[in-house]
């Protein structure tokens, strides 16, 4: 009887795990549903559905076969998840004028908030102009059909620092971060999310490898929020900030936080047990779990199962591989 019902409780979770994908790869999500449409004077032209069918076959995963019922169940929570309504507001609430050294230039601070949600955490970047400017350049390279009509606020030769054109900007640029966002290809690119999250990822990996490692937690915990939300369709490609996260934490003696961010970037890499995260960052669990008296044979048992699979081959630490990122 127990048998029976074991077989039975595993066949109810398949059938849920196939309604998922069901409802995933037929129905339209709420998000592209309830996509807001560019109200400033732009037409953006309808998105290449090939070309989206790529990209989401790229991003999604598959469940691996030698998962674990505890794992398959976790695999299928977070592909639900996937489903839900996300979607990013962003607010240019004030500005500050710069002079360093000959230059002089307008940092605009932005706000990035999630709606949809009972989560009312933020995000708060400064950006300047020829950031934008960048991005608008970048962009263009492998967006330029979808944004032929989306103008870009253009240099003057005099009055960029007055209040009337700084105002002008900050309007102008919510509304050019609006738009790009409303358009799924741009908001998954590497180069808008880079964007947003690069110069402060840059800023706390050089704190991660001089030793700072508070300020650098300060960082990281604000921005891998924001990337979490940002790349909602890859969750793996947080992984690498998770795993900063877990260094600073154990170099600061906090076995219990890197323990916590450690079982986060695992449960993202349970399908992907050929990332060159999984082997440091299994090793790494297997030392915290240790120390806190918590379980680590099962831990253990996948660095044999991966090391009886693969060929022996020279593996970086955890730390190793963490001050290797963002290396100008």
């Amino acid at each position: 009887l127990a048998m029976e019902s074991h077989c039975t409780a595993e066949r109810e979770l398949l059938e849920a795990g196939n309604r998922i994908i069901a409802f995933s790869t037929t129905s339209p999500s709420d998000e592209e549903q309830d996509q807001p449409k560019a109200e400033i004077p732009c037409q953006v032209r309808k998105e290449n559905p090939e070309k989206d069918d790529l990209q989401d076959s790229n991003a999604s995963l598959s469940p691996n076969s030698s998962m674990t019922t505890k794992e398959l169940q976790e695999y299928w929570r977070n592909e639900k998840r996937q489903c839900r309504q996300v979607k990013l507001l962003f607010e240019i609430p004030s500005t500050r004028i710069v002079e360093h050294r000959l230059a002089k230039y307008v940092m605009y601070k932005i706000i990035i908030v999630q709606t949809g949600s009972f989560d009312n955490k933020k995000c708060v970047i400064e950006r300047r102009y020829s950031d934008f400017e960048k991005l608008h350049r970048n962009l263009l390279e492998e967006f330029s059909e979808e944004m032929e009509d989306l103008t870009f606020p253009k240099k003057t030769l005099t009055g960029n620092f007055t209040e009337e054109i700084i105002n002008e900007r900050k309007l102008a640029f919510k509304d050019y971060l609006r738009i790009l966002y409303s358009m799924k290809y741009i908001r998954r690119s590497k180069k808008f999310i880079d964007f947003l999250t690069r110069p402060e990822l840059q800023e706390a990996y050089g704190c991660l490898r001089g030793g700072q490692y508070t300020k650098a937690l300060e960082i990281l915990s604000e921005v891998v929020g924001l990337q979490e939300r940002l790349t909602r369709g890859n969750p793996v490609s947080v992984v690498p900030t998770l795993c900063a996260i877990v260094v600073c934490y154990k170099d600061l003696d906090n076995p219990a936080s890197a323990f916590e961010y450690g079982d986060k970037a695992l449960s993202r890499l349970q399908v992907r047990t050929s990332h060159r995260y999984y082997i440091p960052l299994l090793e790494t669990m297997i030392t915290l779990a240790y120390e806190l008296g918590k379980d680590f044979l099962s831990l253990q048992e996948k660095l044999e199962e991966w090391k009886a699979k693969k060929d022996p081959v020279r593996v970086f630490t955890l730390k190793e591989l963490a001050v290797r990122e963002y290396v100008q």
